[in-house]
């Protein structure tokens, strides 16, 4: 059977893995990034794991595919430059053709997030469905669209940033440069948000403001603490409505939700499928699923390693 290798490039550190056709992991390795190496001394980490990943799996070179690698940030694929990966200081990196040069190997690239729904859509949460919207709920909202089983990348490869839809103008803050996007409200940094901005009102709860976390928030609100349960509807209610909103244009037929926030289960879940069904069409909301992630963290080397599998 062959087999690829697949990477996910991270701030802190760099997964690898041996992945088969059937979206098996035989083997997995991580390292640290170094990210104050600069470029050239990373490229040279993902070549040496790379080759030791092959080596420990028991794989004939000839056997593996080649490389796919999901990096956190913008990139170019026709031109296999990495533009801007901010959290590892990036700018205009060659990425493909250095690694493929030094490998011998096909070297695919994806962004981290396209790259973690291609992996829920090849071998979890949304396996063999056709089409899938696949989102992750942590610091932000990351997103990624399959569609018959390939990336939808768009015209500058920034297709699935539905974090990034304005769902209230005079909003929050965001980091992207506009204000009110989904997620200032509905990531784990805004269910934070959001409730510390209600105890600075003065609404009673059993929360403490210093270390809380979106998780805190879910917990306390299942234990009926009303201003976490307050929160928790609000976090939901833009969420449903901003997944309704990209689910009536891509008509999936799951909706995968992963990251930290995913973890809080029904708390999440329940007030989440309520609101979707209340703005998504009819038609849309029959057949898409909404289902949590079930590769976890190793939906980005999963997903790279379908690069290079069917490309």
């Amino acid at each position: 059977m062959r087999t690829a290798v697949g990477i996910d490039l991270g701030g802190t550190f760099i997964k690898g893995a041996i992945v088969d056709e059937a979206g098996t992991i035989v083997i997995k390795e991580e390292i640290p990034t170094h990210a104050e190496r600069g470029p050239s001394d990373i490229l040279r980490r993902i070549e040496e794991l790379a080759r030791v990943l092959i080596e420990r799996s028991g794989v004939e070179l000839t056997d593996c595919a080649g490389v796919g690698i999901g990096v956190p940030g913008f990139i170019d694929t026709e031109a296999g430059v990495a533009v801007e990966v901010i959290n590892i200081g990036w700018k205009n990196v060659f990425v493909r053709d250095p690694l493929t040069e030094s490998l011998g190997l096909p070297v695919y690239m994806e962004n981290d997030a396209n790259a973690a729904a291609l992996g829920e859509a090849f071998a979890g949460a949304g396996k063999g469905c056709e089409s899938a919207l696949c989102i992750t709920l942590g610091t932000g909202v990351g997103g990624g669209v399959i569609l018959e089983g390939k990336v939808l990348r768009g015209a500058s490869h920034m297709a699935g940033e539905i974090g990034h839809i304005v769902l209230y103008p005079e909003g929050a803050p965001c980091n992207c440069g506009h204000r009110g996007c989904l997620e200032t409200v509905s990531s784990a940094t805004g269910v934070v948000r959001l409730a510390r901005e209600r105890m600075a009102r003065g609404e009673q709860t059993e929360l403490q403001s210093e270390n809380l976390t979106a998780a805190d928030v879910f917990a306390t609100a299942v234990r009926g603490d009303a201003l976490a349960q307050a929160v928790v509807a609000e976090a939901t209610e833009v969420l449903g409505r901003g997944l309704a909103i990209a689910a009536n244009i891509v008509n999936p037929v799951a909706i995968v939700v992963g990251g930290g926030m995913a973890r809080a289960g029904d708390a999440l879940f329940t007030p989440l499928r309520e609101a979707f069904s209340r703005y998504a069409l009819e038609r849309v909301a029959a057949v898409a699923k909404i289902v949590p992630a079930t590769l976890g963290n190793d939906a980005g080397v999963v997903g790279a390693s379908k690069l290079a599998l069917f490309p």
